[in-house]
């Protein structure tokens, strides 16, 4: 391992798991490394500030939507060869707003979780997604 891949770290994205009527909030992103690709609303936590906050943060930079976040539902990671993120994602819910794509958002969508599939979502998608199903499943 070089110096510079020692001094690398990763960095820490959260994000809003938000259902509603048996569908989830997503977010097409508009920006790489998944520009195109569809995901739940997050973003990268800045320095100092709280995980919860950051979720609120983005969710509202993204979707125009105020939420109330609560627990940890998810945590996994991506890896690039650019880029590694710790990802976790809360889950939450909407208290206010107005859906709207804004920020690094190209379009906001409520996506049927049976239809999750069909549409291209970034790899981390995949896990969250059989979380969701399997607490479905059990209630």
């Amino acid at each position: 391992m070089t110096d510079e891949e020692a001094d690398r770290v990763p960095r820490v994205g959260v994000g809003a798991v938000i259902v509603r009527e048996g569908a989830l909030l997503m977010v097409e992103r508009g920006r790489p490394p998944r520009a195109g690709e569809w995901a739940i609303p997050g973003g990268k936590v800045r320095w100092g500030e709280q995980l919860e906050d950051a979720v609120a943060r983005e969710v509202l930079e993204e979707t125009g939507l105020i939420v109330e976040v609560g627990d940890l539902l998810w945590s996994g990671q991506t890896v690039g060869p650019d880029w590694h993120f710790v990802l976790l994602d809360f889950e939450a819910s909407v208290v206010g707003g107005e859906l709207s794509a804004g920020d690094d958002a190209a379009a906001v969508a409520w996506v049927p979780l049976k239809r999750i599939e069909e549409w291209p979502v970034t790899s981390s998608m995949f896990e969250l997604i059989a979380v969701l199903r399997s607490r479905s499943d059990a209630s």
